[in-house]
């Protein structure tokens, strides 16, 4: 169940993030920065960061191009950690 819930944030954090590149394309209205910090915490780290690169989409925010990749590896972690429990 805990990993099909991690599944399903990282394809809501990969859609979101192509969601917004799209609107930021056609100059609508855009999804907050803190929506998307909010899908990467709560276990779509893995999607932001890899649709953050597929789209090219935030990519020259700091806080994004190093902060999406260390939440990643830290979710990769502790999804590991607790699958060897």
């Amino acid at each position: 169940m805990i990993l099909g819930a991690y599944i399903v944030m990282n394809l809501i954090g990969l859609i979101v993030m192509k969601l917004d590149k799209e609107r930021a394309k056609k100059h609508q209205y855009r999804i907050s920065e803190n929506t998307l910090w909010l899908v990467a915490i709560f276990g779509g780290a893995v999607g932001t960061t890899a649709g953050m690169q597929l789209f090219r989409h935030k990519t020259k925010h700091v806080n994004f191009k190093i902060g999406f990749p260390i939440l990643a590896a830290a979710e990769v972690i502790l999804l590991s950690y607790f699958f060897t429990l």
